[in-house]
């Protein structure tokens, strides 16, 4: 892993700030993207689940879940 690769819930988390919970998907799409997502933080989202989402953990949770 190269110095300036993060984890994937570490990135999406960066993009998320000042969203409030509970949220759900769309929202969560939609804050990342405010705050300037790359392609790849708005892609690992869109495979998260359909569902509200009521705080940073769980959302990390569902991302980890993902590989």
């Amino acid at each position: 892993m190269s110095k300036h690769q993060q984890p994937n819930a570490i990135r999406v988390q960066k993009f998320l700030g000042g969203i409030d919970y509970p949220a759900d998907k769309r929202e969560l799409i939609d804050k990342a993207e405010q705050n300037g997502a790359d392609k790849q933080t708005v892609q690992i989202l869109k495979q998260i689940p359909e569902q509200e989402y009521e705080s940073p953990v769980s959302v990390s949770r569902e991302i980890s879940k993902l590989h």
